[in-house]
């Protein structure tokens, strides 16, 4: 049913010759490279709250998405039956296993959490609207495009949403108790750690095909380095903001703005040249997983510190 599915989809796409597929690929793209950067800002000039809310279901869903992904270690749709061709170099480029989509797993929580925030403005609910568009959009990119199942997008939505509301239950403990946060932090590191350790010793499917190697486990854990190490750094990163920086965020005025797309350009940039870097001096592994921590650190914690300063405010 899923493979008829997507091969009605490739029906129609090559009958319109592949027109949208564009479209879609960039989607797709930008919500695993650049979509960090809308609550980037948010978290820096609107509020540091609910960017926190934000980048905290997100990260959480990311790393469950990975240990999900690795548990099932379903292969891709090409692997599964050959007649399915995904669109562009996806044959060479989707290092890791289908099940959920990784792509839909870093979608849900940023846009549904965008969308969420947003719902509780009085003037700001088509924002909410529109981000659930683009991610129903993005998650349907990924079957049009051949490179999921229906079934990995939906259990990449399940665990977006999922994230968000185990993140909005512990934002309420902590603001009943604010003391706790460590305690979430502590628990959220060694939740990380632990399965870095499983995906690092845990065996995996060896299936061959005319004596020739079907998938290669190695580089299906490729991600799942980083997609784990984001957890761990946020909770470290947050701790660092918490305990030693402290800053507010800069609010909606010509200065904070300005500050704010700095900092945007400044990431972007980090994007542009950091992952390449790190593997190249880590490798594949542990180069993803410095990779987390340089990007998350920067955002929560280093562009902060160079707004408190900007804006001279006195740690409370």
């Amino acid at each position: 049913m899923d493979i008829s599915y997507l091969l009605f989809l490739q029906h129609i796409r090559n009958g319109l010759h592949d027109a949208g597929s564009s479209f879609f690929v960039g989607l797709s793209t930008f919500s695993v490279t650049y979509l960090f950067l809308l609550p980037a800002f948010i978290y820096w000039c609107m509020s540091k709250r609910k960017g926190l809310y934000i980048f905290a279901s997100a990260y959480l869903c990311i790393a469950m998405s990975a240990i999900v992904k690795l548990i099932a270690c379903v292969y891709r749709p090409w692997v599964r039956d050959p007649r399915v061709i995904p669109v562009g170099d996806s044959l060479t480029r989707a290092t890791g296993y289908s099940l959920p989509s990784g792509h839909v797993t870093h979608a849900t929580p940023m846009y549904g959490g965008m969308a969420k925030i947003f719902w509780a403005g009085k003037f700001t609910h088509w924002l909410s609207i529109f981000f659930i568009g683009i991610l129903l959009l993005t998650a349907f990119s990924r079957n049009y495009l051949g490179v999921h199942t229906p079934q990995d997008v939906i259990v990449g939505i399940a665990l977006g949403i999922l994230a968000l509301w185990i993140v909005e239950c512990i934002f309420k403990e902590i603001d009943k108790q604010p003391e706790h946060e460590n305690y979430f932090l502590l628990a959220g590191i060694v939740f990380g750690i632990l399965n870095l350790l499983f995906v690092i010793y845990k065996p995996y499917p060896l299936d061959y095909v005319d004596g020739k190697l079907l998938v290669d486990p190695q580089l299906m854990t490729n991600d799942a380095y980083k997609d784990i190490s984001y957890l761990i750094a946020f909770c470290a990163a947050r701790y660092t903001e918490r305990k030693w920086i402290s800053f507010e965020q800069t609010g909606l005025n010509v200065k904070g703005i300005l500050i704010g797309l700095l900092g945007l350009v400044l990431a972007a940039l980090l994007i542009a040249v950091g992952e390449k870097a790190c593997i190249h001096f880590l490798g594949a592994h542990w180069g993803r997983a410095l990779y987390a921590f340089v990007i998350v650190f920067y955002i929560i914690a280093g562009y902060p510190a160079v707004i408190k300063w900007l804006f001279k405010q006195k740690k409370k």
